[in-house]
């Protein structure tokens, strides 16, 4: 009788399943924040993200402007 081995995909397809039911099974707490505190932390997070964003854009633009310079040369 001869076994069939799993393919890689089929690996880590089992390897995430797992990990899902396992963060599924733990009881997350969450910390008693008042809303004020709970607006302030989402605004921040969500202007970091933005600025991070627009900065990632910016360096990508100068990256295609400075590649584009040395292309036409």
């Amino acid at each position: 009788m001869r076994l069939r081995k799993k393919s890689p995909l089929e690996r880590m397809l089992r390897t995430l399943g797992g990990s899902l039911d396992a963060a599924t099974d733990a009881k997350l707490s969450v910390p008693d924040v008042s809303s004020s505190k709970a607006r302030r932390a989402g605004l921040i997070a969500a202007v970091s993200a933005v600025g991070l964003t627009a900065g990632s854009a910016g360096i990508s633009s100068l990256r295609r402007r400075s590649e584009a310079g040395r292309d036409d040369s």
